[in-house]
């Protein structure tokens, strides 16, 4: 992995954590429960946002 991959996949994991944590926040069902859903919602942002930061890298590091 290299240091475009690395930081491509930080930046997204953390936008993607961010996404789950505020979809499961404003969710009333899912707020009743959140203590237990949170470290599950960041940590599907940060493994979701490795395949997808892979080929996003590729694509940058072809243009420049």
């Amino acid at each position: 992995m290299s240091a475009v991959d690395l930081l491509i996949w930080i930046v997204l994991g953390a936008t993607l954590a961010g996404v789950g944590l505020t979809i499961v926040v404003a969710t009333t069902a899912l707020a009743a429960a959140s203590m237990r859903l949170l470290p599950s919602a960041i940590l599907a942002g940060f493994v979701l946002a490795m395949p997808l930061s892979l080929p996003l890298a590729r694509k940058l590091a072809a243009k420049i």
